[in-house]
C-alpha cells in the first residue's frame, strides 16, 4: 500500500474557512460521557433514568443543583458585608485608605459577578440539525444487524451530507451518540444529565450549574481570574487589620470574628483557585479542553488513526485568539468574542485523502453562509490568525 506524502499546510485567513457563532437555550448540570460512543446494545441500559422521574421529584433534583450557585452567592454576600461594612466603614479611619479599597473592591466585584452571570447563563451550543439522522436513516441504523454496516451507515450520511466530521473513535469509526440519534461533531461530547450533546464539551462545574463549552468557556476563564483577583486583593488589605484584630487590638468582637474569617475565607479559596485557574489558561495556550487533555482526540493520518492532544493547537498567541477573540479591548470583558461556531476547527494538521484540501469544510461554510443570509444572523467573526507553517509530528498512532 503507498502512503501519500502530507503536503505542509500555511494556516491564513484566506484559507481558514468563516466561522459562525450559534447558541440556544439549555437546561443545565451534565456528567459527560466518554469520547466514544457505546457499542448500540448498550446505549439503553446507559440511558439517563432521569425522564423516569416524577414531577416532585425532577423539580426537587433541579432545586438541588443551584445548591452550589447559592453556597457561592451567600459566601460573596457575607464577604461584601464583611470587607465593606465591619472593615472599611467601622475599623478604617483612614478616609483615603477606605475609599481607594472600596473603589478597586467594587470594580472586582463587579467584573467578577458579570463572568459568574455570563457562565452560568450563557446559552449553550447544540448540535445543528444537519448532523440528526433522519427518520428512514435511523430506522436503517437500528435494523442494522453488524457494526460494520452500522458504520457504513454513519459514514454514507455524512458523506452525503458534507458533514465536517474528521476526530473518530479508538477503532476508526464516526462518533455517534445513541441517545441524541445523531453524529457528533468534532470536541463535541453528550451531557448525560441534561440529555444533548454539547458543543466542545470542557467539562460541567456544578459550580455555576452549567456545561463549561464552546459558548461560555471564555467568561468561565474570565470567572476564574477575576474570582482569584478579587480574593487576593481582599487577602492583602485585610493583612494588617487581621492581625490587630488577632491581638485585640479592634474594637468589637463581632467585627474582629467577621475580619478573622473573611481573611481566612479569602486565602481559602485563593488557593484552590489559583491551580484551577492556572490549569485553564495552561489549556487555552494549547487549544484543548479537559476531556481532550485526558483522552486525545483521534485524527486520520497517511491512511492511518492517530490520536493528538494538539491536534487543534495553531501557536499559543492562536490559541489564544480563538478562546477571546480577535478585539483586544474586549479580551478581559465577559462578552461574546470568541471566534467560531462551535462545529468546525482549524487543525494543525490535516490529511489531503479525507479533507481533500480543506474541501468539505468550504462547502460546510458555504452552506452555513447561505442559511444564515436566509435567517438573517450574521457573525463577523472569523479567523485573523497569524501565517503558521503546519508540520505532521503526530507520533502516537493508535
Amino acid at each position: 500500500m503507498t502512503h501519500e506524502k502530507l503536503q505542509p499546510i500555511l494556516v491564513t485567513p484566506k484559507t481558514l474557512f468563516p466561522l459562525r457563532m450559534k447558541t440556544v437555550v439549555f437546561e443545565t448540570f451534565a456528567k459527560f460521557s466518554a469520547d466514544c460512543s457505546p457499542p448500540h446494545e448498550m446505549s439503553v441500559a446507559m440511558a439517563p433514568k432521569f425522564s423516569s422521574m416524577s414531577g416532585p421529584c425532577r423539580l426537587c433534583f433541579k432545586a438541588a443543583k443551584w445548591l452550589p450557585v447559592l453556597f457561592i452567592v451567600t459566601a460573596v454576600v457575607w464577604s461584601y458585608y464583611a470587607y465593606v461594612i465591619q472593615l472599611n466603614l467601622f475599623s478604617i479611619d483612614s478616609i483615603i485608605e477606605k475609599s481607594f479599597y472600596l473603589f478597586v473592591y467594587h470594580i472586582l466585584l463587579f467584573l467578577f459577578l458579570w463572568a459568574y452571570w455570563q457562565t452560568i447563563f450563557t446559552e449553550i451550543g447544540r448540535v445543528p440539525k444537519q448532523f440528526r439522522l433522519p427518520p428512514s436513516e435511523l430506522e436503517r441504523y437500528e435494523a442494522a444487524e453488524s457494526d460494520e454496516v452500522r458504520r457504513d451507515i454513519l459514514e454514507r450520511f455524512t458523506e452525503k451530507n458534507n458533514l465536517p466530521v474528521y476526530n473518530r473513535t479508538m477503532t476508526g469509526d464516526i462518533r455517534y451518540c445513541e441517545k441524541c440519534v445523531q453524529i457528533k461533531p468534532d470536541r463535541s461530547h453528550h451531557c448525560s444529565v441534561c440529555g444533548e450533546c454539547v458543543l466542545k464539551l470542557d467539562h460541567h462545574c456544578p459550580w455555576v450549574n452549567n456545561c463549561v463549552a464552546f459558548t461560555n468557556y471564555k467568561f468561565f476563564v474570565l470567572f476564574l481570574g477575576y474570582a482569584l483577583i478579587y480574593c487576593l486583593f481582599i487577602a492583602a488589605t485585610t493583612l494588617q487589620y487581621f492581625i490587630k484584630s488577632w491581638k485585640n487590638q479592634l474594637g468589637g468582637v463581632s467585627g474582629s470574628f467577621h475580619i478573622l474569617f473573611v481573611f481566612f475565607v479569602s486565602i481559602m479559596f485563593a488557593i484552590s483557585l489559583v491551580s484551577l485557574f492556572g490549569y485553564h489558561i495552561f489549556l487555552v495556550s494549547k487549544n484543548r479542553s479537559t476531556l481532550e487533555s485526558f483522552r486525545a482526540p483521534i485524527f486520520r493520518l497517511s491512511h492511518t488513526w492517530v490520536q493528538d492532544k494538539d491536534g487543534f493547537s495553531l501557536g499559543a498567541y492562536n490559541n489564544f485568539l480563538e478562546v477571546f477573540g480577535d478585539n483586544k479591548k474586549l479580551w478581559f470583558l465577559p462578552v461574546a468574542t470568541s471566534l467560531g461556531d462551535g462545529v468546525t476547527y482549524p487543525q494543525r494538521c490535516v490529511d489531503e485523502d479525507t479533507d481533500d484540501l480543506l474541501g468539505s469544510r468550504q462547502r460546510w461554510a458555504e452552506d452555513e453562509e447561505e442559511n444564515d443570509l436566509t435567517t438573517g444572523f450574521t457573525n463577523n467573526h472569523t479567523y485573523p490568525l497569524e501565517e503558521v507553517v503546519v508540520q505532521s509530528n503526530h507520533t502516537n498512532p493508535v
